[in-house]
């Protein structure tokens, strides 16, 4: 395995170091701990270690006065820490081989943890890449967000349906975590604006009757490849002000007084509350504020604290950047302090919040870009509403010395929208108040210049660049597949886990029987696990010899779940009504969370759910196909379902998906994709070759054709096709459903009537690309040729990669 290596000291000092935990911390003797006791110690061991490196890390940056990085998001999707602690540190042989000593498995141990809930998706866990690439590539680079207590929901299946449940990761606190209660941070919200003139004249606005919030911080290290540099993310969990709140209670009111700690405790408590009513809107609101007001004032606390004095040489020394609208808010927290408790005048100010802030943007979705009520907005922050105010005000006013008096141009580019109920565009916010905008693969970054903010593109061409996403190979390959990382190791060496462009020196190899001999027997030790898991977790029983077709990720009808049920249905009465076999069987793996309030997306589980039961239960179909869904997918389940991957579906209607990141795991795993020319995949197959993915469908440029000329008859598809008729048909009927009949004949009504996302048009030549897949499965080398080629062609795809162009062309940092 190609982890550093580590002295004979250092052994010694990890085994007086658990010592020391178990009788000191624990309070126990070794004969009397429990499984879930040995990883508290061994968690604090290593914990010891990277604070001891996090500590040795932040003074030598400080020595030569580096410039930092700031990394603002709302999801940090880390998953469990102690693995990859343990290879990043180099000792995961040494601590695997003193555990055994104890009687103790060391990957026991890794299941006692839990994935911490400090995201969902692919936002939070691309944030967590780019922290391994950051340490790794020893840069200044730090986080900020929210030390979430509950995160977004754990996922069960009942019958069927999601069922949301509390994810308390933190039911005892986290051994990683460190709290910091001396940089806490006083955040006013609500309250009201009294406007005054100064003795010189002056408006001087006074916010006043504000409650007050604290942000507790906690730094959770983030260790670099060979525990060389050791960052950390500061997560801030919300309380009440203790001086606050006893005001009230020495009044009398009680009751009061504990009301409103809890409601300021909601603040830090869950991921994404639904939006769906207005006091989930506001915590959201609330949530966003929050994160980025502690964010901002602990930045300009530590940048006097380094001596500096004045504020224009900020930009010099800090980047910010935002990960996504989530954050937006940051510019105008910014704008506040400089204005109102630093005293920089307006320009000034300004000019240094936009020299310091860069914006990410991940979404073509209008719908999906903030936009909140300006009547919230003036109820929980009102003093950021004046700024914002003021910030549109000479931002038009400068836009229209360069326009032609285009009223609705000026509509388009305004950060706050009028009308009856008046909204503030976050994305207009982050675009205006940065000096960097950037997309996270080409065509999202082109169609976000030319489709989603083309004005400002116009305006500030300069602004704009694409940064393609990337994944850290040390988490998706290292760790999570080491009967592949060791086949890498001896063949191409080891200096492919921090460069990841070695692996092209597989590619005169494609051919060579014992390599991909080699590369089949780990694919099927990979299968047999996952096999296992399946068993375990969805009770369906699938054949490590089957291909496994999987498609994981959240479920949104724009990533097509849908599209692959209907091909999935298509397969089967291919078997049970015109007695065509596959010529290989198949398992088909899905997984995935809905939002609590997205019903469409929770049906969809259903749907896929009830036709696993009919389908695996069907003797027409045994031993052919399987369908199953894996309830609560997370990082630790993705570590599994990867590397047994066949082939990864990255289906989602071309010109919807920004990036994608899980099309860049399976890939480098040695899954073959079948995908549209959406997001990544098209750099995918520009990398991998055309001849080694699987693309079908439209393209962003036909559908945009269609949507502007609104030609598009999905009914048309229905008619035309006797396949699609079949399966939609189906899907009217009760076969899938028959306890509930009617549930499903929704989808077909839909689809007929408008079929927004395009799957009607899509589904001919998804088919015909699913029969070609199966057609070469079964020829073997030809297949492992594909993959090995996959693997060796991925290199460009490392989130090192990226986060070094981040570095050179928006954050102006170098390693320290």
């Amino acid at each position: 395995m190609a982890v550093p290596p580590i002295s004979d000291s250092n052994r010694n000092l990890f085994k007086s170091l658990i010592d020391h935990h178990v009788r000191f911390t624990l309070a126990k003797r070794r004969q009397q701990l429990t499984g879930h006791d040995w990883y508290q110690a061994t968690a604090l061991v290593v914990r010891d270690m990277l604070v001891e490196k996090m500590l040795a890390t932040r003074a030598r940056f400080d020595r030569v006065n580096a410039k930092k990085l700031y990394y603002l998001s709302l999801e940090f999707l880390i998953g469990r820490s102690l693995e990859n602690n343990l290879f990043n540190l180099g000792i995961i042989d040494e601590c695997r081989d003193f555990l055994a000593d104890a009687g103790v498995d060391l990957r026991v141990l890794f299941d006692e943890e839990p994935d911490a809930a400090l995201g969902n998706g692919g936002l939070g866990r691309l944030a967590a890449c780019f922290l391994d690439s950051l340490a790794t590539m020893d840069m200044p680079g730090y986080a900020y967000g929210i030390n979430y207590e509950f995160g977004l929901f754990r996922q069960e299946i009942r019958e069927g349906y999601q069922i949301e449940r509390p994810d308390s990761w933190q039911r005892e606190r986290s051994p990683w975590l460190i709290t910091r209660p001396e940089e806490a941070c006083l955040v006013p919200v609500y309250g009201r604006i009294e406007h005054r003139i100064d003795r010189r004249g002056e408006y001087t606005p006074s916010w006043v009757d504000r409650r007050v919030l604290v942000g507790m911080p906690s730094d959770l290290p983030i260790a670099g490849f060979g525990g060389g540099t050791v960052n950390y993310v500061r997560l801030f969990a919300a309380s009440a002000s203790d001086e606050f709140d006893m005001q009230i209670f020495n009044a009398g009111d009680y009751l009061k007084a504990v009301e409103q700690k809890m409601v300021s405790e909601t603040v830090s408590r869950v991921l994404y509350p639904s939006d769906a009513v207005a006091a989930g809107r506001e915590l959201r609101l609330l949530q966003e504020y929050f994160f980025v007001a502690c964010a901002v004032r602990d930045i300009l606390r530590t940048y006097l604290r380094r001596g500096e004095e004045d504020f224009r040489e900020l930009p010099s020394k800090v980047a910010i950047q935002l990960n996504d609208t989530h954050p937006s808010l940051a510019i105008a927290e910014m704008m506040r302090l400089l204005v109102d408790e630093y005293d920089l005048n307006w320009e000034v100010a300004w000019d240094v919040t936009r020299s310091t802030v860069a914006y990410t943007n991940h979404t073509l979705l209008p719908e999906a870009l903030e936009r909140w009520p300006i009547s919230l907005l003036e109820r929980v922050v009102p003093r950021h509403l004046q700024i914002i105010y003021e910030i549109n005000r000479r931002f038009l006013g400068h836009f229209a010395t360069l326009s032609t008096g285009d009223s609705e141009l000026t509509r388009r580019v305004a950060i706050v929208e009028e009308g009856y109920e008046g909204h503030v565009r976050m994305a207009n916010l982050a675009i205006v108040g940065s000096h960097s905008v950037n997309g996270v693969s080409e065509l999202h970054s082109e169609l976000l210049k030319t489709r989603l903010v083309p004005d400002f593109y116009k305006l500030w061409p300069e602004r704009f660049s694409n940064k393609t996403n990337g994944v850290t190979q040390r988490r998706w390959l290292l760790m999570a597949n080491p009967g592949l990382a060791n086949l890498l190791d001896a063949t191409v060496g080891t200096g492919w886990a921090t460069d990841l462009q070695q692996l092209r020196e597989l590619e005169p190899l494609a051919d060579n029987p014992e390599l991909q001999a080699r590369l089949s027997a780990i694919k099927r030790m990979n299968k047999e696990r996952l096999a296992r898991i399946v068993n375990r977790i969805s009770a369906v029983d699938i054949d490590p010899e089957a291909m496994f077709d999987v498609q994981a990720k959240r479920i949104h009808e724009y990533k097509r779940q849908l599209l692959m049920a209907l091909g999935i249905i298509h397969q089967y009465l291919q078997i049970v009504e015109d007695g065509i076999e596959p010529a290989n069987p198949r398992a088909y793996l899905m997984a995935g969370k809905a939002a609590p309030g997205y019903w469409a997306a929770k049906m969809i589980i259903k749907l896929i759910c009830n036709m696993g039961d009919v389908i695996n239960a069907d003797t027409r179909t045994r031993g052919l196909i399987k369908v199953a869904f894996l309830p609560d997918y997370r990082v630790s389940l993705a570590e599994k379902i990867i590397p047994a991957a066949d082939v990864s579906e990255q289906i989602s209607t071309a010109g919807r998906e920004a990036s994608g990141t899980g099309n860049m795991k399976f890939a480098m795993n040695g899954a073959l994709t079948i995908g549209t020319l959406d997001g990544a995949n098209i750099e995918i197959r520009q990398a991998v070759g055309a001849d080694n993915i699987f693309i079908f469908g439209l393209t962003a440029e036909q559908i945009e054709e269609y949507q502007k000329n609104r030609n598009y008859n999905p009914r048309q598809h229905y008619e035309s096709d006797p396949r699609l008729k079949r399966v939609l048909d189906t899907l009217a009927s009760d076969l899938f459903c028959p306890k509930e009949p009617g549930l499903f004949r929704w989808i077909r009504d839909l689809l007929l009537d408008r079929d927004d996302y395009f799957l009607m048009a899509d589904f001919g030549a998804y088919a015909d690309t699913q029969s070609e897949i199966a057609r070469q499965y079964v020829q073997e080398q030809v297949w492992n040729r594909k993959v090995i080629l996959n693997i060796a062609r991925i290199g460009c795809f490392s989130s090192d990669r990226t986060v070094a162009e981040y570095a050179r062309d928006i954050w102006g940092l170098t390693p320290a």
